[in-house]
């Protein structure tokens, strides 16, 4: 099991509520909705970051720690690991903070790859300086 860390790690690039209609017939929010949304919390950060489209090509280290109920407010944080020519490596962490009242708990965390694309769905080169930026913090 992974260690829980005291806060999330990353920009905090998405929040959103679990819904009844994402949830199984127990009440716990689908794994694949979660998934779902940090894909969409990669993207919007891959974009931003790349200065243009970008597709997720790989999924790595997926691990559910806790349960998502109805009524849960779900954050994505990302934090970009790795640039190359044509890719971005993210690590995106999923924290529940169902309301104020109780610290807010890990759910999830994994490792997204994102390729840059050109308007027509071919691979691009991410500039240098995107690159430098990076290589810079």
């Amino acid at each position: 099991m992974l260690d829980t860390p005291i806060k999330p790690e990353g920009t905090l690039s998405l929040q959103t509520i679990a819904m009844p209609a994402d949830t199984n017939w127990s009440g716990d929010v689908f794994g694949g909705w979660i998934v779902s949304q940090m894909d969409l919390a990669g993207a919007i950060h891959a974009e931003r970051f790349s200065k243009g489209r970008c597709a997720t090509i790989s999924i790595n280290q997926m691990t559910f720690l806790v349960p998502v109920k109805v009524g849960d407010v779900i954050s994505c944080y990302t934090r970009i690991l790795k640039v190359g020519n044509t890719s971005i490596q993210m690590q995106i962490e999923v924290w529940d903070s169902h309301d104020s009242s109780r610290s807010a708990k890990r759910v999830t965390e994994g490792v997204f790859t994102f390729v840059a694309v050109d308007v027509n769905g071919n691979k691009r080169q991410i500039s240098d300086e995107v690159k430098q930026a990076f290589l810079a913090q």
